[in-house]
């Protein structure tokens, strides 16, 4: 089993700044691919960004390219999302997922593991 817990969510105005982190524990980190998906009201959870297990490699939503940086580090079993230029429509709630059947992380049926999320909220 894979433990994952979110933070770093909250209200942020439009244009600013925040930084997710998912900790993991339970096993070795270095051994899943990561992703982070979100969630808005009466929505489907959409994929947002994904890493490899090294971080070598990582890909990402449309909507959120230019803006959004994912990474990882392995030595503290932790993947970060940092978000930039935020906007209203970046409104929802926050999963981050994990892996080790597949080398990325773009659907849901992929994650293995998912944890409790976090919301974000970007007001206009």
């Amino acid at each position: 089993q894979v433990q994952l817990v979110e933070s770093g969510g909250g209200l942020v105005q439009a244009g600013g700044s925040l930084r997710l982190s998912c900790a993991a524990s339970g096993r070795t980190f270095s051994n899943y691919a990561m992703g982070w998906f979100r969630q808005a009201p009466g929505k489907e959870r959409e994929f947002v960004a994904t890493i490899s297990r090294s971080g070598a490699s990582t890909y990402y939503a449309d909507s959120v390219k230019g803006r959004f940086t994912i990474s990882r580090d392995n030595a503290k079993n932790t993947v970060y999302l940092q978000m930039n230029s935020l906007k209203p429509e970046d409104t929802a709630a926050y999963y981050c997922a994990a892996s080790a059947r597949v080398a990325h992380i773009t659907t849901q049926r992929a994650s293995d593991y998912w944890g409790q999320g976090t919301q974000v909220t970007v007001s206009s």
